[in-house]
């Protein structure tokens, strides 16, 4: 279980014991991205320029900076410095993985995870990433048979489980990938990425009235997360609820205005609807291409829901996964 919030408060205490600590300021520049707080990691990595350029700790800090503001770019130019710095360096391998595969450069970032396992076969991180690019790809076996050498590694990560979850979706083990999400939720049952996984796999088997009952539950834990109002609204169409559908998809528009997560509403769809119901999206989203007067403003994440790690922060308000 990831304890973010928790982490920074021990990395705080150990600054203002050793404010010219280095070692372990990669993973507390880590806990910042996964807060969010640009203004704590913008400090953090001034304060090791100054304290040590010629270090890979303080590149490493500088590229989790530059990737939280979006500037991809510099972010792997720091990350790469970090790695001449120190060849050794896994977590900066690592990393480094991870922008490339948010530039959707996937044979760079496959090198880079690769790297990460010469140095250190038991980074399950690195395991966790190449299983990701997999999936992205669509080769499921392959992203299953990573993301459990993960887990083999990790076996207390509930988000791990979820990915293995979503893998066995994929692969039409539909039994087997609800067992999964179940595991991962009992042992994280406060992670919102796992509940909104497992109700959308309950809407996708038709036990709507169970999904309802985990997504109110996951609203009360996340009550700024449009996705959750998003497919609440999905549900209440399914049941006839025509009122409660329109109120909750008109809660998702306030609290999104901008359709920032409209991609990853178009993947929910697409990842989860019966063949009937594709061919009517497909109808619906060739209207909706007809009558747009510009492009939709979206993230830059794969079809699949909520599994980049871009993506991932919309529902990681409370916990997150445990490695990245």
């Amino acid at each position: 279980m990831a304890e973010y919030h928790k982490a920074r408060e021990v990395f705080d205490e150990l600054r203002k014991l050793e404010p010219h600590q280095i070692n372990g300021m990669e993973t507390y520049s880590t806990v910042l991205f996964h807060l969010q707080d640009e203004v704590a990691l913008s400090t953090l990595a001034q304060d090791m320029v100054e304290i040590d350029k010629h270090c890979a700790q303080t590149w490493c800090v500088n590229g989790n900076c530059f990737s939280l503001q979006k500037e991809h770019e510099t972010a792997i130019k720091f990350l790469q410095r970090a790695i001449q710095i120190d060849p050794c360096f896994t977590y900066a391998y690592t990393l480094l993985g991870h922008e490339y595969t948010i530039t959707e450069d996937y044979d760079k970032a496959m090198s880079a995870f690769r790297n990460a396992i010469r140095v250190d076969s038991r980074h399950y991180n690195a395991w966790y990433g190449l299983g990701m690019i997999f999936y992205k790809r669509e080769k499921f076996t392959l992203a299953e048979a990573h993301f459990k050498k993960a887990l083999l590694i990790n076996p207390q990560s509930a988000v791990l489980l979820c990915h293995i979850g979503l893998v066995q979706h994929a692969l039409q083990k539909h039994v087997l990938a609800l067992e999964t999400l179940n595991q991962a939720v009992e042992m994280s049952p406060r992670n919102p990425m796992c509940l909104f996984h497992r109700a959308s796999m309950l809407v996708a088997n038709d036990k709507l009235e169970q999904a309802l009952k985990e997504l109110e539950s996951l609203k009360a834990l996340t009550p700024k997360e449009s996705l959750v109002y998003f497919l609440i609204g999905k549900v209440h169409k399914k049941l006839g609820n025509a009122h409660l559908s329109m109120l909750n998809f008109s809660w998702a528009t306030d609290l999104d205005p901008k359709g920032a997560n409209n991609h990853i509403k178009e993947a929910i769809d697409r990842r989860y609807v019966t063949d009937e119901e594709d061919q009517e999206h497909s109808l619906s989203v060739d209207a909706s291409i007809l009558m747009a007067d510009t492009p939709s403003e979206t993230l830059s994440t794969d079809t699949s829901v909520m599994d980049s790690d871009e993506a991932h922060h919309h529902l990681q308000a409370n916990e997150s996964d445990d490695s990245l």
